[in-house]
C-alpha cells in the first residue's frame, strides 16, 4: 500500500478564515456560468464526480477526457509511452475542475480561474511509462479500483451533507467549520488518488484507503 504523503497525486485546499455570507447564499446560481464553461471545455457526454461532494468535477463519457483516457491506455499498452502534452492537458483540466468543485462546495469565495491555482493545490507526478508503469495494468486499473468507488460513494453522500451544514454555518457565522472542511478536503484527496491511479494512469501504486 502506498504512503499517502508520498503518493503520486497530492491535493489540498487552503482553509479560509472568513467567508462572505452573500456569495455563499447565492452560490448555486453564481456557479452556473463557470460550470457551463467546465462542461464545454471537457467535452459532451456524462459526468464523473472525482472531486468531492458529489458534484461533477470532470466531464467524460464520450467527451475529451474519455477519449484521452482511452488513447493513453492504447499508448501505454502498445508503445509504452505517455505523451507529456496529454498528461499536461489532463492535469490542467483536472485542476480547473477541482477549482470549480471547491467553489461549488463553498470552500472559497474566489470565483474559479481557468488558469490560476488560487486556493486549490493539485500536484501529480509525471510517469516514466517504460520503467515506471506496467504496460498491461491500464486495462484493469478501473476494475481494481472498485473497492474505492464503493467507499467514495458513501463519502460523497456524507460530503454533500457536510456542505449543506456548512452552508448554514457560513450564513450565520461567516466561517466554514474546520472539521467539516477537513472532511470534504479529505474526500477530495482520496478521490484524487483514485483518479490518478485508475483514470489518469500515472502510477501503478494502489491508492491508500486514507483521507490524509
Amino acid at each position: 500500500m502506498a504512503d499517502p504523503i508520498s503518493y503520486a497525486a497530492r491535493f489540498n485546499v487552503d482553509y479560509p478564515e472568513k467567508l462572505d455570507r452573500l456569495t455563499t447564499f447565492f452560490r448555486p446560481i453564481w456557479a452556473i456560468p463557470i460550470v457551463i464553461i467546465l462542461v464545454l471545455v471537457s467535452g459532451p457526454g456524462g459526468s464523473r464526480a472525482i472531486g468531492g461532494a458529489g458534484h461533477a468535477i470532470e466531464s467524460s463519457g464520450g467527451g475529451i477526457a474519455a477519449g484521452l483516457f482511452l488513447a493513453t491506455v492504447l499508448m501505454i499498452v502498445f508503445r509504452q509511452k505517455y505523451p507529456r502534452w496529454w498528461f499536461d492537458f489532463a492535469l490542467e483540466l483536472g485542476r480547473f475542475g477541482f477549482r470549480v468543485g471547491v467553489y461549488v462546495v463553498l470552500m472559497t469565495d474566489r470565483y474559479p480561474s481557468t488558469d490560476e491555482g488560487q486556493a486549490v493545490h493539485l500536484d501529480v507526478d509525471y510517469p516514466d511509462a517504460q520503467t515506471g508503469l506496467n504496460r498491461w495494468l491500464p486495462l484493469v486499473k478501473w476494475l481494481l479500483a472498485i473497492p474505492h468507488y464503493i467507499i467514495l460513494f458513501f463519502l460523497f453522500i456524507l460530503a454533500i451533507l457536510a456542505t449543506i451544514v456548512a452552508w448554514f454555518a457560513i450564513l450565520f457565522t461567516g466561517r466554514y467549520p474546520r472539521g467539516l472542511f477537513d472532511f470534504v478536503v479529505g474526500t477530495m484527496r482520496w478521490a484524487t488518488r483514485v483518479w490518478a491511479y485508475a483514470w489518469l494512469l500515472v502510477t501503478d501504486e494502489y491508492p491508500p484507503f486514507s483521507m490524509g
